[in-house]
Order: structure tokens, then sequence, then C-alpha cells
């Protein structure tokens, strides 16, 4: 659901909502199986099916994980988990999940399964959700409530209880990688204060002051107030902790400690490389949700310094300096800074640290204000000012399409000329997708697409075969013998593939159509004596381990034949 399907409504639609959700929330209706009722005033309906465990029932704030299918009246079916084979997880009473959704599960136990029909007004209301739910649909949900962990026993091993004492705003948690800003006190059974700050800030991940605060924070809303009950495993343990500098009170071994904890705030840190070797620390929100993509043009403020503080670049701050411009995917930045504005919204502000990989390597760099050393390590202070993207595909017209994606084409021709095969890829990958969908075309239009597709995914190939990523080589050389049946190119790219894969079967039938297609085609001519070399040196590979393997089978018969012979000589004597 979570990836398929928006479960919740719009906000507009449930501030108009006249409900009496409060009433419902509380209502735990009776049920045996087969029966059917009303939960409170709204006209949600419960159909018991199978019956949970125990008596409890997960609150608001509770982590649940469910399974699910969801049906129009009709029976139509437009969204299930048990479909994909994976569960549903969500927080209950947050508004991450439709009304009907938050109310009635909130009556479940654990193990049940119930049908909740669940009318508009608690659904998708006079909007639906297209083109899946018509306005104004009634829904029937078919669920199993597998699971759910309550959030006051944050670690399931009543190690640490969270009790909330301010709700906080929003839904974002802080993430490993996060800076948090916190206060906190912390007190023994008896009331004793053995640690207090009124403004500490780490790393979720590295923690701060005893485990209990890193665990803590990963469940707090921003501005959350709570009070945790911390186990001695999640405090000082076995041994405790002294008395610090005369301002705090020992900790005794094994003692329980309560700790008022407050998220102020906190700045959100990503990876921009998989490889953690770029990362993005934002240090103010940007507007909306859009992103720079390929080919856009950005406008920065930007201050570049090594490690040790040294600025070597600073535009963008003068009075009447313009900002820092580049566009994406052009090579104009290095690696690292380019991937983490790519990240950036409008008016956001983030450091971002670069490894040598993705910054200037092993070579020295002069810079406007200083020489950056070999295999240094880079912080760039962004602003991003504004951007243009490059023009989507679903903001074009036919004729906007083909060229885009002829231009496309062009410049990934230029950047395999010059070597650059990674990013020759990316634009014949892109050049395909402005075409992608031609169904509106007309007739002679489909033909330039079809041709302009053809060449896209063969040069695309021939990138893929020089970064010996064999398989997507064989994928896209068969796209175009799916449109273009005997295209020779196609057919001798796959073979390649194949024959890098030890597939010979399979690279012997292209190259053999290839030639019955262009009996003097050099080039494949070449690869079949390749071929041919390569089954030969395979063949001898199989008789040699087939013949090691057979010597090693026999011989255990060879040591009986000589034991047996000594005996028989033994006995003649």
């Amino acid at each position: 659901m979570a990836d398929d399907f928006d479960m919740e409504i719009p906000a507009e639609e449930a501030e108009e909502m006249d409900l009496d959700l409060e009433d419902d929330a509380e209502s735990d209706p009776s049920l045996k199986v087969g029966e059917e009722k009303e939960i409170g005033k709204s006209g949600l309906k419960k159909k018991l099916v199978k019956e949970g465990e125990k008596w409890d029932t997960p609150e608001n704030g509770d982590e649940v994980e469910v399974h699910y299918t969801g049906t129009l009246l009709d029976g139509t079916k437009f969204d299930s988990s048990r479909d994909r084979g994976t569960p549903f997880k969500f927080t209950l009473g947050q508004g991450q999940v439709i009304k009907g959704w938050d109310v009635g599960i909130k009556t479940m136990k654990k193990g049940e399964n119930a049908v909740f029909t669940i009318p508009p007004e608690l659904a998708y209301g006079e909007t639906g959700s297209p083109p899946t739910i018509p306005p104004n649909a009634t829904l029937q949900f078919d669920v199993e409530l597998l699971s759910w962990r309550s959030v006051k026993d944050i670690c399931g091993d009543g190690g640490l209880f969270k009790k909330i004492i301010a709700e906080g705003e929003k839904w974002e948690k802080p993430k490993d990688l996060d800076e948090v800003y916190v206060k906190y006190e912390v007190r023994l059974e008896d009331g004793t204060v053995v640690g207090r700050c009124d403004g500490a800030e780490f790393t979720v991940k590295e923690g701060h002051f005893c485990p209990a605060l890193a665990k803590a924070v990963k469940t707090m809303k921003r501005g959350e107030k709570v009070l945790l009950t911390v186990k001695p495993q999640y405090g000082f343990g076995e041994t405790g902790r002294p008395a610090s500098d005369g301002h705090h009170a020992a900790v005794p071994p094994n003692a329980t400690l309560q700790i008022d904890l407050e998220l102020v705030s906190w700045k959100t840190v990503v990876e921009v490389t998989d490889d953690k070797k770029a990362i993005k620390k934002i240090l103010k929100e940007g507007e909306g949700y859009e992103h720079p993509n390929e080919g856009a043009v950005v406008k920065l403020k930007l201050i570049g310094k090594l490690q040790d503080g040294t600025v070597f670049l600073k535009k963008g701050h003068g009075e009447d300096e313009e900002p820092f411009e580049f566009k994406t995917d052009e090579e104009q930045v290095i690696e690292g800074l380019e991937k983490g504005v790519m990240g950036m919204k409008k008016g956001e502000v983030a450091l971002i640290t670069i490894s040598p990989e993705y910054a200037f390597g092993s070579s020295e760099s002069k810079q406007e204000l200083a020489v950056i050393p070999s295999d240094s390590t880079v912080c760039y202070e962004v602003e991003l000012v504004s951007f243009v993207k490059e023009k989507e595909s679903w903001d074009m017209n036919t004729q906007e399409k083909i060229e885009a994606a002829g231009k496309k084409k062009e410049e990934g021709n230029t950047l395999f000329k010059a070597g650059k095969y990674a990013r020759a890829s990316k634009r014949y990958e892109r050049g395909v997708k402005f075409i992608e969908y031609d169904s509106s075309f007309d007739e002679e239009d489909k033909k330039k697409a079809k041709a302009l597709k053809i060449a896209c995914n063969l040069n695309n190939a021939a990138c893929k075969l020089k970064l010996k990523d064999y398989k997507e080589a064989a994928k896209l050389s068969t796209k175009v013998l799916e449109m273009d049946g005997s295209n020779v190119k196609a057919m001798y790219r796959r073979a390649h593939a194949y024959m890098e894969t030890a597939d010979l079967d399979l690279a012997e039938l292209d190259i053999k159509k290839a030639l019955e297609i262009d009996p003097d085609n050099k080039e494949v001519k070449i690869e079949y004596k390749k071929l041919k070399e390569k089954v030969k040196e395979y063949n001898k590979k199989d008789a040699k381990f087939y013949s090691n393997m057979l010597a090693k089978m026999l011989e255990p018969h060879k040591e009986s034949r000589k034991d047996a012979q000594a005996m028989s000589i033994d006995a003649k004597a």
C-alpha cells in the first residue's frame, strides 16, 4: 500500500468532515464470527471473519502490521498486500492511512481478521482516487492484524519505555546519520538528579550520555517531550557511572533511570552516494518537493572549504555578485557537488562533505582562493537559490519529444566517442524515455520514434559492452530485435554479450543468423572466429575436468587391484 496506493485523505477534505470520530475511536463492538456491526456513528461497519488473541488492541501511536485486500462494492479489487506478499506497516492514528482504517483497526486484536465497509466520508470522499477508486465510493477492506508494537516499549524487550508528555510536530523522525538537538534531565528512582543538559547536539548513530537517548530520539517527532523509564541495559549497566566533576551524582550499578527528554530539532543528514563518500547535512529546509533533474540549470550561493577551514572558493555572496550557475549532468562541477545539489530543494541550505573519489581525486587542484592538495576531502556550504528543470516528456508535444530524443542520441554519440560510456548510456536511456509511449503519435512520427528507439538502444548496448554490463547489453539488443528482427548489429552485440556470460549456444544462434542476413560482414565473421576458439577452449576444460573426475572415481578400484595382486603373490610364497 505504501508503494502502490495513497491511503491518506487530502487535508482539505479531512477538515470539511463533521464526524464523531472520538466516539468511533472508543467503540469496541463485541462481535461473534460472521456478525457485522457499525462502529460509532459515521457509517463504518465491521464484520468479524476470525477472532483474535487475548484482549488488548492497538492505540494511537502504535506501529501496526497488517495484510489487506481492498475492493469496491461490486467486488473489483484495487489493491492487495497479500498479492505482493509483503505486509503493510504504518503508525496508527497519525493520518498515514484513511480515517476508516485509523478508526477500525483500533478495535482489532492480534491475529484478528475482519472486513471493514468504509463510507466515502472516511475514505477518499468526493474526489475518489483516480483511476482506481471513483468519487463517493464505499470501500471494503479484508484486513488481518498480524502484530503491533507499542511505541511505549521502544526496544520490544521491556528495557526502555516511553511515555509521551507533549506531542511533537508533523510525522518525520530522526535517522541514524541525523544530528539532533535535545534537552534532558536524568534521575534515579529516588529522584536524585544524575544528569541534566539544556542543549546537547549529537549524531544519532554515535549516541550521547547513555544508549537510551539515541534509541528514544529515533521514535520522536520535532518538539516532542517524553518520559523515559530506562532499565540498566540501556543506561549504565552493571558498572554504573561515577560522579562527574561534582556536577552530577553517581549512577549506582544496575540502576533504573527516569529521563525527561525533549527533541528540540535536528539537522537531516543524507547519503549522497551509495558508498557514503559524499554526505549532505541540511542546515535549512527548502521549499516544496521538486529537485533539479538531469539537464537542469541551477543557481547557487557557494563556499568551498578544506577540512582545516581553508576557503578555496566563494561564489554568489557579494552584494552585487550573481549566483554561481551550472548545468547538471555536464561535468561542469565535481561529481559529489552535482549529486548533492540534485537532491536539494529551492531555498535549501546544506553542507556537503565530499571524499576525494567524488571531489578532486589524487591530483592537486588550483582553485580561485587556494590550492586543494591531492586526496583532499572537501566541504561545500550550498544554498540552492533557484533552478530550471529540463523539460520533461509529459510537458512536450509529439514534435518536441522526437526532437528531444534525437538531441539526447547525438549527445550520447559525442560522449561515446570521448570514451565517457556511463554518461553516454544515461543520455541514450533518457532519449528513449522521451518517446517510450507513442500510441498517440501519427504513423509518420511513429516511424521516426521507432528509428530513434532502435538507435538509442543499440548504442546503449555498445556502452554496456564497454562497461562490462553484459546482461544489460543483451537485454537492450533484444529490445532492438523485437522492433527490427533482422538488425545485424543487434545480433552481433547480443552475441558478444552472450559470449562473455558463457551462453555460447545462444551466441552461435545470433552469429549464424547475422551471417545469413549479411554473409560478408567482417565484424560478425571475426566474432564467429572468436566464438569457435572459445568453444574449443571450453571443450578442452570440460574434457580435462571429466578426465580428472573419472580418474578420481577409478582410484579406489586401482587400489583394490594392487591389494589383490599382493595377496596373490603372498599366497604363492
